[in-house]
């Protein structure tokens, strides 16, 4: 009976984080209210570019117009979250990202809702994140014992795929059942709320007193990234998974199409991956123990990529939101142990930089996955997009870990400098 205990408590995600450290629970609070706000608009903004124009290829080019400013302000905003506390970059960061709200509910509740503010409102958002989410990842080391690292990002998974899960469904609940204003407005609230709770976590001022903002620190964290092949690999890897192995910008077309339903019905494929993510979050208590994360990050991805492969043959909307679970679930697993590696392998004074590196692959790339869907799918047919991008998400990893050895020989020893052998 101990040992079926013990089975099941390294199987649970580890919750030592939120017991251990006040500040850890704060941001975490923060983090989830953000993210929920952020997930409201992740729905919301494609399903009415969708109701206005019609046009799976307008819903794909929503990617373009948050992927610009996204990549204009990564470095920026890394080399900032390296410059000053990071507590006060988040709060800021997030009563800004609430003004984009408002501006989203402002033009839906107008009697003739204009097409432009839903891409302009977009990008600012997009920008935006590339300020708040590298501060938030940057921020978590210095709240956390290194052994607690991989437990709290799991943890931050968890929480995030909860979110995931449970809002894009409510989402389209409320679009369909109520209005694109009410729900613009609670994704307001909860970014306020977010700023609100972000204030109590206490100062958080990068290790040395962080580096002034320059042309040279944005060069030095480029300069750092040059040489470190392996976390390389954990960027190239996200990218090849959500570039080709991301259909959500068919998600409208297929809900109201393939799957004859409605708003709701997109929420549901909006929200299929985060339940799936969110079962494998939650039983994560095993992913601390594993040495050749790399591996299992390879696995994972591949898992990710057949899952929507087969999902693009599917008509049954059950088995289809299933085998969309299935694929969150890897992208969950492969998330957790990236985002170790990356920060047990950056020193803190580089964290910031480095971070909102990463911040513009796991953002960008699903936004570059959108413009791939919607073009292959306007010049093809839906299901030869999603079936397609499956099949190229599959073949890159097998390119990665063939011509990109360090993440499949990288092997965490436990001390200061995890290293590939």
């Amino acid at each position: 009976m101990t040992g079926w205990r013990g089975m099941g408590r390294r199987m649970v995600v580890d919750v030592t984080p939120l017991r251990e450290s006040p500040g850890f629970r704060r941001l975490y609070l923060g983090h989830l209210m953000a993210f929920l706000g952020r997930q409201i608009a992740e729905v919301a903004v494609p399903i009415q570019v969708f109701l206005l124009t019609d046009s799976t290829l307008a819903v794909g080019a929503l990617g373009i117009a948050q992927l610009v400013p996204l990549l204009l302000m990564s470095p920026l905003g890394g080399a900032v979250t390296d410059a000053v506390d990071r507590r006060k970059l988040l709060v800021v960061s997030q009563l800004l990202l609430a003004a984009t709200a408002a501006g989203l509910a402002i033009n839906a509740a107008s009697p003739g809702p204009a097409v432009w503010p839903l891409f302009l409102l977009s990008g600012v958002n997009a920008a935006l994140s590339a300020v708040e989410l590298p501060a938030r990842m940057a921020a978590l080391p210095s709240l956390l014992r290194r052994e607690l690292l991989p437990a709290g990002f799991a943890l931050n998974q968890t929480m995030v795929q909860v979110a995931a899960a449970i809002v894009p469904a409510v989402a389209g609940v409320l679009i369909a059942r109520f209005s694109l204003t009410i729900t613009y407005v609670i994704e307001l609230v909860a970014l306020v709320g977010a700023a609100l709770v972000t204030l109590g976590v206490g100062r958080l001022r990068p290790e040395g007193g962080g580096r002034a903002v320059s042309v040279l620190s944005i060069v030095e964290g480029l300069r750092y990234l040059r040489g470190e092949r392996l976390i390389q690999s954990c960027f190239v890897i996200d990218l090849n998974a959500m570039i080709f192995g991301m259909p959500r910008a068919l998600f409208p077309a297929l809900g109201t199409g393939i799957f004859g339903g409605n708003a709701a019905t997109v929420g549901f494929l909006y929200a299929a991956p985060g339940v799936g993510a969110l079962v494998a979050s939650v039983t994560a208590g095993w992913i601390g123990s594993v040495q050749r994360r790399g591996r299992v990050v390879i696995a994972a991805v591949v898992l990710w990529g057949a899952g929507i492969t087969v999902f693009g043959l599917i008509s049954y909307l059950p088995l289809a939101l299933f085998l969309l679970a299935v694929a969150g679930g890897a992208d969950a697993v492969s998330a957790v142990l990236r985002n170790t590696i990356l920060q047990l392998t950056v020193p803190d004074a580089l964290r910031g930089r480095l971070a909102s590196i990463h911040i513009a692959v796991v953002s960008g790339g699903p936004r570059l996955g959108d413009l791939e869907a919607g073009v292959v799918a306007s010049l093809a047919s839906l299901r030869f997009s999603v079936v397609s991008g499956g099949l190229a998400c599959i073949l890159g990893v097998l390119a990665i870990g063939r011509y990109m050895p360090q993440l499949w020989r990288y092997r965490d020893t436990g001390g200061a400098d995890p290293s590939a052998d």
